[in-house]
């Protein structure tokens, strides 16, 4: 989406795909390489449109100069176009894409058919990023760990947020915490303060809300604070980004402690590649990385070397090369493999809590 307010996210994102890019200033095999930036968002959405992300993966499919779609940045977007893509056999790399049932069955599901669903054709999507299977887990490990013994979920009923709820409240059935409740909220609802208020006298340790900025993350934040909620908030990656700590004005989290969660390392804790992609990163743009540029940037590393490696425009050789990734040590990412149904090796959860309007990572944690 680069419409509305996950663009200060996506824009991050598109910087990293546009610095791998600048890395091949003489192209590939004789062509030059070309990025075209296309949004998945209405104005009137104010997020990703399930009609503009089919119309994008429809375009991408007809142009034959395009060999790879770098995205999406939703994992309901990408339950729309990756049958499209799929069916065309054109390569598909999601740099934040995370829930799950994208590339492998979640245990208890019999109903949905995923991920078979989306394999019209032959497997062509793979994510650099985590999947919400780290994230979920883990951030409930992390809440055991702080010594949290009750704890109440909300979600806002999408496909990411509902599911890393979900895995979230599983996880934290099975290391003993109490839940006391699990509500769907009405996304961009004008305010939550009768279900806090509600909460509120149940007295949880902690909340978990399961959604993005975009359907009303900072909102919840605010209502917390308003009916005088005191307990901490968690939340995941589709809320790590400066447009939610704006929204809810970073002087909020003087007096709401906040925890979030995303799956990878934040910007500031890369090491080696990783920490010189940042400092390139703050050379050009002038600002600091938002915490998906680096997975844009890996994202397009991975394709121009597998095109690269081809020696030629041909996207099934290109979709093979992608997918049979193993040992890539030539992004900021270290050396990670894809898996048989592409997604990475790399399984790391970081927890940050909001501190003086920033993420400041507070622990990692591996699987």
């Amino acid at each position: 989406p680069r419409t509305g307010s996950a663009q200060g996210q996506t824009d991050t994102i598109v910087n990293g795909i546009k610095m791998a890019i600048d890395e091949y200033p003489d192209g590939l095999f004789g062509h030059k390489i070309a990025y075209t930036d296309m949004d998945d968002a209405t104005a009137a959405q104010g997020q990703w449109d399930a009609g503009k992300e089919a119309d994008n993966a429809r375009e991408a499919v007809s142009d034959k100069d395009v060999m790879a779609v770098i995205g999406p940045y939703n994992s309901g977007a990408s339950k729309v176009s990756q049958p499209i893509l799929s069916e065309a056999g054109l390569v598909q790399i999601s740099p934040a894409a995370t829930w799950p049932g994208l590339t492998k069955k979640v245990p208890g599901d019999d109903k949905t058919g995923e991920p078979e669903i989306y394999r019209k054709g032959a497997l062509t999507f793979c994510r650099v990023c985590p999947t919400d299977f780290v994230q979920g887990p883990l951030s409930a490990v992390f809440a055991k760990d702080k010594g949290f013994k009750t704890v109440y979920v909300l979600d806002d009923k999408e496909l990411y947020g509902a599911g890393i709820a979900g895995l979230f409240k599983k996880k934290c059935e099975e290391l003993g915490l109490k839940v006391l409740g699990h509500e769907s909220i009405v996304p961009r609802q004008s305010n939550y303060k009768a279900l806090l208020k509600g909460i509120k006298d149940q007295n949880p340790d902690l909340l978990y809300f399961g959604g993005t900025s975009q359907t009303s993350g900072p909102q919840i934040a605010i209502d917390m604070k308003g009916e005088g909620l005191k307990c901490p908030l968690m939340v995941p990656d589709g809320c790590y980004e400066k447009a939610f700590i704006d929204a809810a004005g970073a002087d909020l989290f003087k007096e709401l402690t906040c925890y979030a969660t995303i799956g990878g390392l934040d910007p500031s804790e890369l090491k080696g590649p990783g920490a010189e992609f940042v400092k390139k990163y703050k050379e050009k743009y002038k600002k600091d990385p938002e915490a998906y540029a680096v997975y844009g940037y890996e994202a397009a590393k991975v394709f121009l070397e597998a095109a690269k490696a081809v020696g030629k425009k041909d996207r099934e050789a290109i979709r093979e090369a992608v997918l049979k990734t193993k040992d890539f040590d030539k992004g900021a990412l270290g050396k990670w493999s894809f898996d048989a149904d592409g997604d990475t090796s790399l399984k790391v959860l970081t927890i940050s809590r909001i501190t003086d309007g920033a993420f400041k990572p507070e622990k990692s944690i591996s699987e």
